[in-house]
């Protein structure tokens, strides 16, 4: 009979040959994951941010109430924006902090379904191929964390990106942290190609809506504010592609604000345990719709004409909500 260790080596392998293959298909060079919708053709799943803290900073509670809306939204999926363990990422794929941090805390029935991760820049402090190697989906078979990716529902196509290379300053104010920046270097080819990657994507996307997700901000009004160099280089391209919604963490907060210059709203969801009291900064203009500074997480409901965005605090209350509408097309006869 074979040993446990050698059953895990060999489901290990069988991993890393469907993930080294691109799971399922992909498209450009980003690796598409297809998640079916309900049977009526829509699609709800929640978003946290900035969360493993081993259950601390009322990261428990947040789960908790994650697992009350999941169960009655039937939620098909949960999307992690990142920072999903602090404070130093995992130090190996044995790393107990994996388990800490996220088995032992999201629990409920209704959260045993496929989690979407990217990374956070606390994540690249640790290392990082571990996070992202197949061999966590033997302890969790929920977890699904890679650089870049695409989610594909077909109402939806969810568009994540790995944004903690954007930012120069993790290459030049270590501030005494060590990154980890395998198959990173040199970031502008990195990033020049990822960009490429996904303007191709979206350009090729036909879904009713589309979501690009990351770590970073583009807009925020929190500690963090905007990040300059996705400002730059990220924003134009969702601006020309027709992009719905950018969701991101980092800021530990939630927020909801507009983009002056197309339809894109940004959704903050990076409070999913440690939050910021009154670190916010100035609000100018009325693009911000909404920012609280507590911990608390995010719903997405999507029809093919409606997407509902719920904010939620620690204890499950409804802080904010928007709507966006899409005109159903109907073929002539």
């Amino acid at each position: 009979m074979a040993s446990f260790s050698e059953k895990s080596m060999n489901v290990y392998i069988l991993f890393t040959i469907i993930f080294g293959l691109g799971f399922l298909h992909a498209t450009a060079e980003l690796q598409k994951f297809t998640h079916t919708p309900k049977a009526d053709g829509s699609l709800s799943f929640l978003v946290v941010g900035d969360w493993g803290r081993r259950g601390e900073y009322n990261q428990s509670d947040v789960a908790l109430q994650m697992g009350d809306v999941g169960e009655k939204l039937d939620i098909d999926f949960v999307i992690s924006t990142g920072d999903n363990f602090y404070d130093d990422g995992l130090t190996s794929e044995h790393d107990p902090n994996f388990e800490d941090s996220f088995t032992k805390i999201y629990t409920a029935k209704s959260l045993q379904k496929r989690w979407y991760s990217v990374l956070g820049n606390h994540d690249y402090r640790g290392d990082v191929e571990a996070q992202l190697s197949p061999f966590l989906r033997i302890i969790d078979k929920r977890w699904i964390c890679l650089r870049s990716f695409i989610v594909d529902s077909e109402l939806a196509e969810i568009f994540f990106v790995d944004t903690t290379p954007f930012v120069r300053d993790y290459f030049t104010v270590s501030e005494g942290h060590t990154y980890d920046w395998r198959e990173v270097y040199p970031p502008k080819t990195y990033i020049s190609a990822m960009l490429k990657d996904l303007d191709i994507a979206l350009r090729q996307s036909t879904a009713k809506w589309k979501f690009v997700v990351g770590h970073h901000a583009i807009r925020s009004i929190g500690h963090h504010g905007d990040t300059p160099e996705l400002k730059s280089h990220l924003l134009p391209i969702l601006q020309a592609n027709n992009v719905d919604f950018y969701v991101n963490g980092h800021d530990h907060c939630l927020e909801h604000i507009s983009d002056k210059a197309s339809p894109i709203q940004f959704l903050v969801s990076g409070a999913g345990s440690k939050a910021w009291r009154g670190d916010v900064q100035q609000i100018n203009g009325n693009d911000v719709h909404f920012f609280y500074d507590g911990q608390g997480f995010m719903s997405v409901q999507l029809t093919q004409t409606e997407a509902d965005i719920v904010f939620y605090d620690v204890h499950g209350h409804v802080l904010h909500k928007t709507n966006s509408s899409k005109k159903e097309l109907h073929s002539s006869i």
